[in-house]
This record gives structure tokens, sequence and C-alpha cells, in this order.
């Protein structure tokens, strides 16, 4: 007998941005689903004690525990996104599993720092900014990067993002170190990993001990032509700080697609700082491939209906307000 089921998000829209029509129809055919997206307020105005899953994204409400309790048969949330902070904790005391696509978020991340690593590694952010005219072409080809084999690279954060990174770069028999968010956890410092790197890229987790660690100090002791990337988050660099070392420094790079706050306050250097490329939060998961998220879920829910293993199941301990 299949199990019933419910789409649950506050966003009808993001729901069908994420899954598509044939995901859906998947889903469909694997439960008994229940036509339509509900809100949580159409959670209290109806009759959803049979429900056992629930499918949900970005806009999944969060819930307390007396309105879960008013599913006294739900056995699993299958969240197509990513962090689930905001509302696993009540599911866990109910004794519901909660899975997540974080897994699948991880990857366009990856690849656009790696994209990003690689031509970092090459110059190419510093050499286009310095050719302008013919008369440049000498100049600028003197301001050529290391190139990839064999040269360093700083992944600041040992999560999916830097894990999956660390994996693609190594391809290029790039000589990648990576360092654990948590102080105690380091064999390399922070101060040692910007002065060693050619290239560092930012991971770490969204956590009130990582706001504005990266310094000024830090980046001012990086190597001639270096290039810091961040796809983690704005609120973890020093912002004014990073602004006063560019301006100082012209060959250094700050590729930056997380500001704080973002996007930034009209007048701000970054917008005019020649050395800083902005870009509008595009390293996650977007347009083609959010469907990755939802057909992870859905590979998931096969497994749970088959008694397997799941593979994404997220547990108390991972929740960052646990850590």
């Amino acid at each position: 007998m299949k199990p019933h089921a419910i789409i649950l998000c506050q966003s009808e829209e993001r729901v069908h941005y994420v899954y598509t029509p044939e995901q859906i129809e998947r889903i469909a055919g694997l439960t008994e689903l229940r036509p339509g997206v509900f809100t949580e307020e159409m959670l209290a105005q109806g009759d959803f004690s049979d429900v056992e899953l629930i499918f949900s994204t970005w806009g999944m409400p969060a819930l307390s525990v007396e309105q879960i309790a008013r599913m006294p048969k739900l056995k699993a949330l299958f969240y197509a996104a990513g962090a689930t902070d905001g509302f696993a904790r009540p599911f866990f005391e109910r004794g519901v599993k909660v899975v997540s696509a974080w897994q699948a978020n991880a990857i366009p991340v990856a690849e656009f720092c790696y994209a990003q690593i690689l031509l970092a590694l090459k110059g190419y952010f510093r050499n286009t900014r310095n050719l302008k005219c013919r008369a440049d072409w000498e100049k600028a080809h003197k301001m050529a990067g290391p190139g990839c084999y064999g040269e360093t690279v700083a992944l600041i954060g040992a999560g999916a993002i830097s894990t999956l990174t660390k994996k693609m770069l190594e391809q290029n028999k790039v000589n990648v170190i990576v360092i654990p968010s948590r102080a105690e956890h380091r064999t390399i410092s922070l101060e040692e990993a910007f002065s060693r790197a050619f290239v560092v890229s930012n991971h770490l987790p969204n956590r009130n001990d990582n706001i504005g660690v990266l310094n000024g100090k830090l980046f001012e002791s990086m190597r001639e032509g270096a290039v810091f990337i961040n796809t983690g988050r704005g609120a973890q660099v020093n912002e004014s700080e990073l602004i006063a070392v560019l301006e100082k420094r012209p060959d250094l790079t700050a590729l930056l697609d997380v500001m704080h706050p973002e996007p930034p306050e009209e007048g701000s250097k970054l917008y005019t700082l020649p050395n800083v490329r902005l870009t509008t939060h595009i390293a996650g998961s977007i347009n083609d491939e959010v469907h990755r998220m939802a057909d992870y879920v859905i590979e998931e829910l096969e497994r749970f209906l088959a008694g397997e293993k799941l593979l994404y199941e997220v547990c108390e301990s991972m929740l960052l307000t646990s850590r």
C-alpha cells in the first residue's frame, strides 16, 4: 500500500521552480500524493492525520511540535534544498526522519569554485583587467599566474563543498590544503594558509564565531597576484578591511559571490574597485540545477520505501545550532 504524502511549502512558485511536472509525477507514482501545494495555514484547516510523508523545498514552514502532532502517522520529511536548521528540530522530537538535498546543492558551488580557481591560477582575472590595448600586451602577459600544476590552493572550511572542490582540483595536480572551521582541528593556521596559497576560497559554515574572521591582516599577507574567492557568507569577511587592502594592493583579486549586506549598499567600493568581481549569489543551485535537488530526494524516497539505508538523512548533531 502506498504511503500518503503532501507537498508542504509557503510558496507554490518555489515548488514548481524546484520540482518539474515529471518529478512530481514520479512522486505521485510512488505515493498517494494529494494534489496541490499546502501551506502552514492550510494545515490548520483540514484533516492531515493520514499523511506519512512530506515533500518540500525553500519556503518550508517552521512547524511546531503541536502542528506536527496533527499528523500522527508522519514518518519522513524530504527537503529538496540545503540547510534544515530553521525547521528540523521539532520533527526530530516527533521521531520523524528529515532528508535534505544538501549534497546536491554542494555540486554547483564546487563546480563554480573549481572553474574560478583554474582561471585564477592562470592569472586570468589580473591579466584581462590589464589588457586594454595593443601597448598593454607585454605588461599584461607578465602578470599571468603560476599555472595549475603543483600550485597551492587553500580551502577554508572542510564541509561537503570544500571536499568536492578538493577532489576536482586534485585531478589537475593542484596542491590543496584544507583548513577546518574549528581551530582545534587545524594542522595549518589561517595565517599560514593565506600566506602560502595563490588562491584562497572561503567555505566556512554559517556560525556566529565565523563573523569577520577573514580580516585585513590575512588579506594583506597574500602573495603577489593572489586571488580570494568567497562563496561562503559575506559576514565572514571584514569587508571594510578587505576593501582597504584591495585599494593598497591592486595586484590582488577578490571574486565575491556573497557579500554583507547583499547586495552591497549603493556607493560601496565593491562596485567600482577594478580588482573586485561581484556575482549575484549564483554559485549555488540555480535554474536547471535545482532539479538535481528534487532528484536527490526522490531517490531517497525510493530507498526509504525499499527499507534501504538513507544517504542524505539529517541528524540533530548536523544542525548549526547544535554545534
